[in-house]
Order: C-alpha cells, then structure tokens, then sequence
C-alpha cells in the first residue's frame, strides 16, 4: 500500500490546473449507485436520458474502466465565476458551469496524475465527464462531500459549484477512512426552489421535469414546462442558488479568469435564430446538443423568445416579427409549432397561421 504522502504528491499534480480537493476511493462496485440508477430506470424516472444511466453495470463499476483497479483517485475543481451582466436585448441565460470549458483544464490536471501513476508502473486512466464512471459516487465515496437533496454533491465549506473527475488505477491508494456526514439536516430550499417540482424526494430527480435536461433531450418541449423554462437556453441552477452552504461558501472559490476567454453567460435569442446551420454550431460550441442537430438549439430559443416578452418590444420588434414570420413557415413542424407558441405568448396574432397540415402544429394552434 502507498502511504499519504504519495497521494499528497499527487493532488499537488493538480493545483496548477485548479484543483482544489481530492480524495480516493476503493475500486469496488458502486452498488448504492447501481441500485438507486436501476430504481430509477424502473420507476420511470430517466426519460430517456442516457450518459450513466445507459449502461449501470459499466459506469458503477471502475474495474470496467481499468482492469484489476485498486482504487479511484478523485479530483474537484470549481466552476463559480462572477456575475455577468446582462446585455441589453433578447437574451438568454446560460448554467453557470457552462460558461467556460472547465473540464478541459480539469483533465490536464488528471492526465498528470495519470502520466505520473504510469511512470511508476500503474495503469492509470482519467474520466472527466464520462459516462463510464458515476463520477459523484467516487467523489463521495473517496470523502469529498455528501449528497445534497438536490442529488448534487456538496463538499464541506464550498458548496456544490464543481465539476468532479477521476483517475482509476491500479495502484494501491490509501482510501478516506468514511464518507462525509450530510450536512443538509431539515434544509429543503432546493425542492422548494425548483421551478417544475423535479425535486420529487430527497435526492430524487425526475428526469421528465428538470429543466437541464428538458433543454437537452429531443423533441417538442412539453406546453406545461415551456413558461417555467424561462429565459434559460442551457441547463438550470436554482437548487443550487437556493443551497445556503453552496451559495454562502461557494465564493471561497471563485474561478480566476482574467487570462481566460471571456464567459458566455448570456446567448443572444435573435442571433442564434437567425444564424444558419454553422453559425448555430459555432455559437453552442462545445454544450451538449442531442444528435448534434441545431433544431434543439432554435426549439430552446423560440420558447426563450415566447418568455422575454419585455424585452422584445421597441427596437427590436421588427426583427421580432420578421423572425417569428420565418419559423412560422419553416419547414420543420418541430420549429413551427414552437414558433406558434410564442408568436401567441408575444401576442403577434396576426403572424399565425389559420391551419397547418402536421397535427403537432395544428393543435398548437388550437390552443387557447
């Protein structure tokens, strides 16, 4: 067995990459993880999301990732950046831990322990938003925080603002001693403070209400979620505004990005939707776009479009109303019922059509 001090040379791998807590873990089965995935998926709960949900025998077992693995050598690293200001204009608000690429500096710092793992004759593989590996179940596991009732792991004196990765070797790792005691006690602002009610019990997700993955899975966006998703276009993070730990102590750590580029925190509405094909995939860049199909991207914007109402008057009603007339006659029945939706919620009557041949549209259409 490899003592402490090896394990402290290689958290010390990750400082420069921004890593601020690490920890290891067993390399067992992820059992808790693997039953409470499979009661999931059997009590309807998944949607249709995929990432570890697809596969649980794999992604709650590291000796899938690395055979004959010892142990889990887990890394946190946070996301939190200043405010951003608003522009003016129809825009739309984006998560916070997608306003930068924050997992490419984390797999850096990973792929150092990695390197120096396999130059001491381990095998040593990084995961880093990977569905090969329930990443918050190792971060738990390994001692780094507990789960929230929001299911996001909260680490002790930081909050939740992290994005989380893992190098499964087979070195022998000194494993943390027990988990984190939750911290939450009768704290519940999360499940209060969730827009849809997908907070259904602590700790439990129902897929088919969070507004992060309404955002990203296909198809038409379901009429009872559309005024809650507000003017967010990219994931969600009121469980985690309303966490008193997250936001009382998150700013302990707030990212440094003055040689970085700057964060996209706001998407113009109008430009996206008015961009071509490559122009939509040069603006959502490296985000999570299901199929890789910009539709999702319009569909999220039209709706977006149908909720800032203030903001689509006076110098902007012109391209406006000549945005909605497009998406109106536009050859996707996807985008034209979408675009429906919002020409009533702007109250643009007159742009709408008195029929449609596809049923999804004609019954937009019929709506009240």
């Amino acid at each position: 067995m490899l003592d402490a001090g090896y394990v402290a040379e290689l958290a010390e791998l990750t400082r420069p990459f921004g890593v601020t807590h690490t920890g290891v873990a067993a390399a067992d089965v992820l059992l808790r993880a693997r039953v409470a995935i499979e009661q999931r998926i059997a009590d309807g709960l998944v949607d249709g999301m995929q990432f570890t949900f697809k596969n649980p025998a794999r992604s709650t077992d590291p000796q899938r990732a690395v055979p004959d693995a010892r142990s889990v050598f887990v890394a946190a690293r946070p996301y939190l950046l200043p405010d951003q200001e608003r522009p003016d204009g129809p825009v739309a608000r984006v998560a916070r831990y997608a306003w930068l690429d924050h997992y490419a500096p984390l797999r850096e710092g990973l792929w150092a322990v990695a390197r120096r793992l396999r130059a001491d004759g381990y095998k040593a593989v990084p995961f880093a938003d990977d569905n090969s590996i329930v990443d918050r179940e190792v971060a738990y596991r390994a001692g780094l925080g507990w789960f929230g009732k929001n299911a996001n792991l909260l680490l002790p004196g930081a909050g939740s603002w992290f994005v989380l990765g893992c190098v499964v070797t087979t070195a022998p790792l000194p494993v943390a001693a027990s988990p984190v005691e939750d911290g939450c006690g009768t704290c519940r602002r999360c499940l209060d403070a969730c827009p849809t009610g997908a907070i259904i019990a602590e700790g439990v997700i129902d897929a088919a209400r969070c507004l992060a993955w309404v955002l990203q899975k296909p198809g038409i966006i379901p009429h009872h979620l559309r005024e809650a998703v507000g003017d967010r276009i990219y994931g969600c993070d009121d469980c985690q505004d309303a966490c008193p730990p997250t936001v009382r102590l998150g700013r302990r750590f707030t990212v440094d990005v003055s040689t970085r580029e700057p964060p996209m925190a706001w998407l113009s509405v109008l430009q996206l939707l008015m961009a071509d094909d490559a122009g939509v995939a040069q603006m959502w860049g490296r985000w999570y776009l299901a199929e890789r199909d910009p539709r999702w991207a319009r569909r999220n914007a039209l709706v977006v479009l149908g909720n800032i109402g203030d903001l689509t008057v006076g110098p902007h009603i012109h391209t406006v109303r000549a945005v909605l007339a497009d998406y109106l006659s536009h050859n996707d029945p996807v985008l034209r019922a979408h675009a429906v939706w919002a020409a009533r919620r702007l109250g643009h009557h007159d742009l709408m059509p008195v029929s449609d041949p596809h049923p999804d549209v004609q019954r937009e259409l019929q709506m009240p």
